[in-house]
């Protein structure tokens, strides 16, 4: 019989461990191992325990009480890094997916999935596997075709229009831009509009985010 796998449960609310535990009762290969209702406890929980009776997967709840779970997400990887991590929560949160996911999760699922789904992610993680919410999937698809695009816009932007964009991004507007770089306000439209252009953007604070996004402002304009 091949050996089971041990999963720790990290949710606050007794009502859904009761159903996770109701769930993965009858699968044979899975082990509900521990369940507790905090960060901290389970922290407690990982710390105190025999490094060889670790669990193989945690189910992690983000919203909880004390320190949420992306906040302890780092810890757990520290003490157990062989254990694979599934978030399981109710937060479809662009930002919250992506950290998370940046923080070494290896699925991100809603509260919202089947049983079938959560037992099926489970297996797949387990074995090496990743596993995304259908709806969060989009998320994680547009920052990496972002990533992809950004060294292409980089250097499709002159060094006179990443000068532009950058002033822009600490507030400056069209007269003030001009007046630092010496050179006159049609000029400054000019690139602007360029700019718009070239990010497929409507407007100076779309311009900016854009910027933020793609990792521009971060990159090295001289390479």
């Amino acid at each position: 019989m091949n050996k089971q796998i041990r999963v720790m449960l990290v949710e606050d609310h007794p009502e859904y461990r009761e159903v996770i535990q109701l769930a993965l009762e009858d699968e044979a290969d899975i082990e509900l191992a521990d369940q507790v209702g905090s960060s901290e406890r389970a922290l407690s929980v990982l710390q105190n325990g025999d490094r060889r009776e670790m669990p193989d997967l945690i189910l992690l709840d983000l919203n909880l009480p004390g320190d949420s779970g992306l906040d302890v997400l780092p810890a757990f990887r520290s003490i157990t890094p062989e254990s694979k991590i599934v978030i399981l929560t109710q937060s479809g949160k662009e930002a919250d997916v992506l950290r998370a996911i940046r923080e070494g999760a290896s699925g991100y699922l809603m509260k919202s999935s089947t049983v079938t789904q959560i037992v099926d992610a489970i297996r797949t993680v387990a074995s090496g596997g990743a596993t995304l919410d259908s709806g969060v999937a989009k998320y994680v698809l547009d920052t990496l075709q972002a990533n992809v695009k950004q060294p292409e816009l980089l250097h499709s932007l002159s060094q006179r229009e990443l000068e532009i964009l950058r002033l822009l991004s600490e507030g400056y507007v069209k007269k003030e831009v001009a007046r630092q770089l010496d050179i006159s306000v049609s000029s400054v439209a000019t690139y602007i509009r360029r700019i718009y252009e070239k990010l497929d953007v409507q407007n100076a604070p779309a311009a900016v985010s854009k910027a933020y996004r793609l990792g521009i402002f971060s990159a090295n304009p001289d390479d």
